[in-house]
């Protein structure tokens, strides 16, 4: 894989940041765009701009067309049985919350329980609790490793999901998904995926995990911000009702009484993001070109290379150590503020994440306020490690 041409289809990466060459270590919060990618948006706006599915004339024809294309990109993506099951959002987050919502009117009974892990985000915590549910996280080791037989005892007659993450955004950890859908379906309990910081490090099968829901985010995984996916089993969608109400997800509206759009067009209501859409497919595209393999083995060379190379400076201590992880590493150095290690690496041109990330849970795990956050991507280097490490011995000493 030659990396100085995968870098040259990212315009963003000739950045300069108080006179340095950027350094863009922050790929777990989003990913940077290929030029193919940033052409599609423009060449949508520019010449193919129509709304779709309700109109006649040649444009919203074709974007019709270019649209329901990257639905069954999507579904061979993810291996799912029917493109149907492929419903769009605005993110992992919205998918979630259409989840949560839907999910809860035909399931929930009052005394609903929500087995969860203790890595979660935020958007796989919060909207459990606005749809009413008690939430039981599955605890975890030092190490980031979730104990399977904790979990296994959280199950009972009031469990009516179990919501993981693939993988956590914070400690890299790849979760035994399979297992745990295994464990649930045993149980007669449904699992929903947050595959959010997955599906741009690994293949996804979700027929081989036997997931009921999966959920992810375009801008994740090269594609533009404001479009994700809710991979949902046609057996549950079929019996939850829509999350919103409007355009297109009816198929007969009176003042009396309204009937649904079959699916997936039940849970789609109103204009979808079109161009972000079309975006997301070549996103897939740029992907599959590179070898979704391909971009994990170079992955797991920065983190193996990173975790080796920080693990030289004095002080430095690392949150999350799972044998199965993602090009995710978090560290602080000595008693530092992460917020401080963030603001002067910034100085160098260095991009990391600071802060809870989003997992207030697992800070409170470890009883530290945040961590900084280096996450890598394909275009990513061992120059740029090299490039972090030396700053960071740069500002070590004002720290102190």
């Amino acid at each position: 894989m030659d990396t100085q041409d995968i870098r040259n289809q990212f315009p963003i990466l000739n950045t300069e940041v108080h006179g340095h060459p950027l350094v863009y270590l922050d790929n777990a919060a989003t990913t940077q765009k290929p030029s193919a990618v940033i052409d599609a948006l423009d060449e949508y706006y520019r010449h193919g701009n129509a709304n779709i599915h309700r109109g006649a004339h040649h444009l919203a024809a074709e974007a019709t067309e270019a649209y329901e294309k990257v639905r069954r990109q999507v579904q061979a993506l993810i291996g799912a049985r029917h493109h149907y099951e492929i419903v769009f959002t605005r993110g992992t987050t919205e998918s979630i919350n259409l989840v949560a919502s839907s999910f809860a009117k035909r399931y929930f009974k009052g005394d609903d329980e929500v087995i969860v892990s203790g890595m979660e985000h935020h958007s796989n915590i919060v909207p459990w609790q606005l749809a009413g549910a008690t939430l039981r996280p599955i605890p975890f080791s030092d190490e980031g490793v979730l104990d399977l037989k904790a979990c296994e005892a959280l199950f009972n007659e009031h469990t009516r999901i179990v919501a993981v993450c693939h993988a956590s955004n914070t400690l890299g950890t790849v979760n035994p998904i399979k297992e745990i859908v295994a464990m649930a379906h045993a149980h007669g309990v449904p699992v929903l995926v947050d595959g959010a910081q997955a599906v741009s490090h690994m293949l996804v099968d979700v027929q081989a995990l036997g997931c009921d829901f999966y959920c992810f985010s375009g801008h994740k995984m090269y594609g533009p911000m404001g479009v994700g996916v809710m991979y949902g089993r046609e057996e549950l969608l079929g019996e939850m009702p829509p999350y919103q109400g409007g355009g297109e997800m009816i198929s007969e509206v009176t003042f009396e009484r309204t009937t649904y759009n079959e699916l997936p067009f039940k849970f789609e209501a109103g204009t979808p993001s079109v161009g972000d859409v079309i975006g997301l497919g070549k996103a897939i595209e740029f992907m599959q070109g590179m070898g979704i393999e391909t971009i994990a083995a170079q992955e797991a060379d920065l983190l193996a290379y990173s975790t080796q190379s920080l693990a030289e400076l004095p002080g430095i201590r690392f949150f999350g150590s799972a044998p199965q992880k993602t090009s995710v590493l978090s560290f602080l150095v000595g008693d530092s503020h992460p917020y401080d290690v963030g603001t002067l690496l910034d100085q160098f041109g260095i991009a990391v994440r600071t802060g809870h990330h989003c997992t207030q849970p697992v800070m409170d795990r470890f009883g530290i306020p945040g961590t900084v956050r280096a996450s890598f991507a394909v275009y990513n280097t061992r120059a740029e490690v090299d490039a972090l490490v030396a700053a960071l011995r740069r500002i070590m000493p004002m720290l102190q």
